[in-house]
């Protein structure tokens, strides 16, 4: 990712598409990202660290990104360059797409795994930035993974599974950037070239329409921008597959990363980009490690715990947004581990704290901490204390909007106390964070 446009302004032709964010959408609270393609196969980046908290000079030739291999490899003095000169004898990266197999790929155990978090959505890469589609797309000439490596159409795999499972399904697709359609040089700094041409625009056309007509996905989810010369109005414009999209999907959204034409909502990506998150349509991703990409170089130091990733999640809800969390699946197609781990415990967490973060939002009034952390939500007539600490804790309501004779924990009754402006509660053998819920006061 990296490199999206968050100034852009929306031009007259694209103002028709422009309505009221689905409530679907606006409730989700939660989607799992799934990043997967041939440079799974070398899974090799370092983990410098976080979007928006490395420098601009450092970022592209020690990328954290191992869907970026195919850039950074071909930057001079880059270790990963160094690191694939050693380890694969700077083979063709296209070697990586055969060597690919998934041969352990099962779409619904990966699927059983991300619902059982409570997440709303899924979004799987269809095409990113090294230009191989994981379905059949037209113009590909079989550099795809139906005709190379797995064999097999992937996205109609994931869609099927989505749907099984009952969650609703996106698709994720590059359009900013082709490595291999472009043949630019190396990105090795901001503003490098991007592909901007008509063939590469109309190219891209293709593929997102024929997205829509095979997977008829929920959201479009564009990345870095969209050519400059497919956003003029055209049979092959970006108007143009708005248009087919919503005529399919009535009730779709699409992302902010498409340039200067329409978003139904806004992204920021880690800790970069975060001006956008304001209001109630806005989404952070990141993955829960420094990658989206599998990156065989992240240990636990560099991954999100359940904690920390629930304590992320309740943030963003009480915020606003949605928490859009990536999982990097390895070449055989398992999620690793570590990753696991992680989904499992926000399973555990949602499964008795789920309603302060599904279908909630914000409320005013009642102010955040870090110490002790506490975040607030609201859903119809109750309001959600999530908080991280043991022992007595006062917890703030200046307004008295919350009736301490309500307060609930997973349904629980908990002994609660006015003090002032207050209210005190206990929280004995407490670990991570837990959900205080109370009616408030008519």
């Amino acid at each position: 990712m990296v490199m999206f446009e968050k100034d852009a302004v929306r031009p007259a032709e694209y103002r028709r598409f422009e309505r009221s964010l689905p409530e679907w959408y606006r409730g989700a609270g939660l989607g799992i990202f799934v990043h997967w393609g041939p440079y799974s196969v070398p899974a090799w980046a370092e983990p410098t660290g976080e979007l928006g908290a490395v420098s601009r000079e450092e970022w592209y030739a020690h990328n954290p990104y191992a869907e970026w291999y195919a850039n950074t490899i071909r930057i001079e003095g880059s270790p990963a360059r160094e690191h694939h000169e050693t380890v694969h004898g700077g083979a063709p990266y296209d070697d990586f797409l055969d060597q690919w197999r998934a041969e352990e790929f099962d779409p619904d155990e990966v699927l059983a795994v991300v619902a059982a978090t409570g997440a709303r959505y899924f979004i799987p890469t269809t095409k990113h930035h090294d230009g191989v589609t994981l379905w059949d797309a037209p113009g590909t000439d079989g550099r795809n993974t139906v005709a190379r490596g797995p064999r097999r159409d992937l996205i109609d795999a994931f869609a099927d599974a989505t749907r099984r499972a009952g969650l609703r399904f996106g698709v994720y697709y590059s359009g900013g950037l082709d490595w291999h359609f472009s043949d630019l040089p190396p990105i090795d700094h901001d503003g490098a070239p991007a592909p901007d041409d008509l063939p590469y625009a109309e190219y891209a056309h293709d593929h997102l329409v024929d997205l829509v007509e095979r997977y008829r996905p929920d959201i479009l989810w564009g990345d870095i921008r969209w050519p400059e010369a497919g956003i003029a109005p055209g049979p092959k414009s970006l108007a143009h597959a708005f248009d087919v999209f919503y005529d399919a999907v009535p009730d779709g959204v699409v992302n902010d990363r498409w340039g200067e034409s329409h978003w139904d909502f806004r992204t920021s990506e880690y800790v970069h980009g975060t001006a956008v998150e304001v209001g109630e349509a806005w989404e952070n991703t990141r993955g829960i490690g420094l990658s989206f990409g599998h990156n065989r170089n992240e240990t636990s130091e560099h991954l999100l715990s359940a904690d920390d990733a629930v304590r992320l999640l309740v943030d963003v809800v009480s915020r606003g947004g949605n928490l859009l969390l990536n999982i990097g699946l390895d070449a055989a197609g398992r999620i690793p581990d570590l990753q696991r781990q992680t989904l499992e415990g926000i399973a555990a967490w949602t499964a008795r704290h789920g309603h302060a973060v599904f279908d909630a939002r914000p409320i005013e009034g009642l102010s955040p901490s870090d110490d002790p952390w506490l975040r607030w939500t609201r859903s119809d007539g109750t309001v959600h204390a999530v908080i991280e600490a043991r022992g007595p804790v006062h917890l703030p309501d200046p307004a008295r909007l919350l009736d301490e004779t309500t307060a609930r924990i997973a349904g629980t009754p908990v002994a609660a106390t006015r003090i002032g402006d207050a209210i005190l509660v206990e929280m004995t053998g407490a670990e991570g964070p837990v959900a205080i819920s109370f009616r408030v006061r008519t």
